[in-house]
C-alpha cells in the first residue's frame, strides 16, 4: 500500500518551506488564488489519508499510527493555509480597493 508519509521530518520541513514560499509569493503579488493552492493540496491529502484509513485491510493495521500522525499534520496545514488564504485575500481586497463581501474577520486582523 502506498502512503505519502508526511510525518517524516524531512518531508514535513519541505512541505512547510513550500507552503511558506507560496504564501509569501501570494502576499507579494497580492493574489489570493496562489495562497489557495496549498489549501487545496492539503485538503486533498487529508481526504486521501482518511480514505486510506477507512479502507485499510487487516494486514496493514500496523500503519494506523502513521496514518493518524499524517491526518493530524494535514489538519494543521489546512488550518495554517486557510488563515493564510484569508490574510492574503484581505490584502488583495485592500490593494484593489474592492469591498469584501464578508468582513466577519476584521476583529481578528486588527489584533494580528
Amino acid at each position: 500500500m502506498f502512503i505519502f508519509d508526511i510525518s517524516n521530518p524531512i518531508t514535513l520541513l519541505l512541505m512547510l518551506a513550500a507552503t511558506v514560499l507560496l504564501i509569501f509569493l501570494a502576499q507579494e503579488l497580492k493574489k489570493s488564488m496562489i495562497a489557495a493552492i496549498p489549501l487545496f493540496i492539503y485538503l486533498i491529502l487529508l481526504i486521501v489519508h482518511v480514505a486510506q484509513v477507512a479502507t485499510l485491510s487487516e494486514e496493514y493495521r500496523y500503519m494506523i499510527s502513521t496514518f493518524s500522525r499524517c491526518i493530524i499534520i494535514d489538519f494543521v496545514f489546512v488550518f495554517i493555509s486557510f488563515f493564510a488564504y484569508l490574510w492574503v485575500d484581505d490584502i488583495e481586497t485592500k490593494a484593489l480597493g474592492k469591498k469584501s463581501l464578508d468582513n466577519s474577520l476584521d476583529w481578528f486582523w486588527r489584533k494580528v
